[in-house]
């Protein structure tokens, strides 16, 4: 499991913190005998990426490797969005994108997020997003990310117990994605952590996404 704190203006973290406080915290697990290695990451905000150096960024990667996992704004404009990314990587920082269906810009400029997924970046969506946590737009976007083929995790993006509780496996079989849960889950995110290529999905996933977009044109 990799912890993902947020990086931006409101929570300051940077590596250092980070790092201890994932050293700290196996370290209870261990004591408690559970069988969970948490790995140091973070979810950088978009706007703070120029607040940090190259080797801070390198230290963010997810895993303690280069990806870097950058949340988009929700701001309905942000014009320095497309070149922040691509300047990113063409410096050779590989990305995840988190929860774009949920970006204001992407909804309306999806041939950014399209160039930008073309270049190499790959998505991470919230399994919420699939069955209407955030709205009925949001939910159609994700959909229709996911039937143009431009979604390679789904994400729990858990806050709390509350409010933001875990869970994903109950969404991707509402949103009629389970045949896509493994590589969604395992296989990408195990991709991302190894520094291996991302694997193409499961010959299954077609009729998958196929069903997704009746049970959303149904209304379901």
């Amino acid at each position: 499991m990799v912890a993902t704190p947020h990086v931006n203006t409101r929570y300051p973290n940077d590596a250092a913190t980070i790092g201890q406080g994932v050293r700290e915290l196996n370290s209870r697990l261990r004591a408690e005998g559970v069988p969970v290695e948490v790995r140091p990451g973070a979810e950088i905000a978009i706007t703070h990426v120029g607040e940090l150096d190259s080797p801070e960024l390198l230290s963010l990667g997810l895993g303690g490797g280069p990806w870097l996992l950058l949340e988009p704004p929700f701001a309905p404009s942000f014009p320095l969005l497309g070149p922040i990314l691509l300047d990113l990587q063409r410096r050779g920082h590989p990305i995840v994108l988190a929860h774009p269906e949920r970006c204001p810009v992407f909804h309306r400029e999806p041939e950014l997020l399209e160039a930008l997924v073309d270049a190499g970046a790959v998505t991470s969506i919230t399994a919420g997003s699939l069955v209407g946590a955030f709205g009925r737009q949001v939910r159609r976007f994700a959909l229709e990310l996911v039937r143009a083929e431009m979604v390679h995790n789904v994400a729990s993006d858990a806050h709390d117990h509350g409010n933001r509780p875990p869970g994903i496996a109950a969404e991707l079989e509402r949103a009629g994605l389970a045949p896509l849960a493994d590589w969604l889950t395992q296989e990408v995110p195990g991709a991302i952590l190894d520094g291996s290529e991302i694997p193409a999905p499961p010959a299954a996933g077609a009729a998958a996404v196929e069903r997704a977009r009746g049970r959303w044109w149904r209304g379901g």
